[in-house]
């Protein structure tokens, strides 16, 4: 049987798809044929590609599932969800952790993907190839020193990711989640530039450090990362759900 890879005539919505990770995998779904809607704050309209629909919404906010079930109604059937939008807080231990920030982080980080799922849930039930797509993290099953926050949200995006495939997975709409290693983005250059200027080493050692952690002796790219997004939002991954996908170059 012939699998399909081509998306032409498929609908995505992919959340935070005005940088990062979630523009490169916005770029890939829309080079194979996918209408993609953008989900973002309404400050980032203006970096959002001009192909893309673009819904404002801030996904921690307490009414985003209806704001997105609203939107979802207006597009119709919706075939691809990337819940990507994420934030990363600053590296802090245990004993300088902010109250506020944990609030927002973990708003962000894990009620923005359940709003997400839920939002888009019954605009999906009417795909024959409904593929959900979680932005997890290496960091959602291992820890690293100073990142408490961020491994508490990716943990639980994981978990999320899991729960959801079991309530959806008879409506037939699929749930798998993506874990990146270290990715060389502007956001982690930038982190690894202030813990430079912080007195940390310099930005070419930590990358090359990275590197050298991994069985391909690289770094996992924004495009290795939207090459998986791909493959989960065909046909060539139509049995698997409630699975977590490493994209980190082999990292030991």
């Amino acid at each position: 049987m012939e699998i399909a890879q081509d998306l032409g005539g498929r609908k995505a919505v992919v959340t935070g798809a005005s940088s990062g990770l979630g523009r490169a995998i916005a770029m890939r779904l829309a080079a194979s044929g996918a209408a993609v809607t953008n989900v973002d704050l309404d400050e980032a309209r203006l970096a959002s590609p001009e192909a893309f629909g673009f819904i404002a919404c801030d996904l921690a906010a307490p009414d985003a599932r209806e704001l997105l079930s609203d939107e979802a109604a207006r597009l119709g059937r919706v075939d691809i969800l990337v819940a990507n939008a994420g934030v990363v807080p600053p590296w802090r231990g245990l004993r300088t952790v902010d109250g506020a920030e944990w609030a927002r982080v973990m708003a962000v980080n894990t009620w923005g993907i359940a709003a997400s799922i839920g939002g888009f849930a019954d605009a999906m039930t009417g795909s024959k190839a409904a593929s959900i797509i979680v932005m997890a993290s290496i960091n959602g099953f291992r820890a690293h020193a100073s990142q408490v926050l961020y491994t508490a949200s990716k943990h639980a995006a994981i978990g999320i990711t899991r729960a959801a495939a079991l309530d959806l997975g008879p409506l037939g709409i699929r749930v798998n989640a993506l874990a990146p290693g270290p990715i060389a983005t502007d956001a982690l250059m930038g982190r690894i530039a202030t813990r430079h200027a912080e007195g940390g080493q310099e930005p070419d050692a930590v990358v090359a450090a990275m590197a050298s952690e991994t069985a391909l002796g690289r770094m996992a790219t924004e495009e290795d990362v939207a090459n998986v997004a791909h493959f989960l939002a065909t046909e060539a991954s139509a049995g698997m759900t409630g699975s977590v996908f490493p994209v980190d170059a082999g990292l030991a």
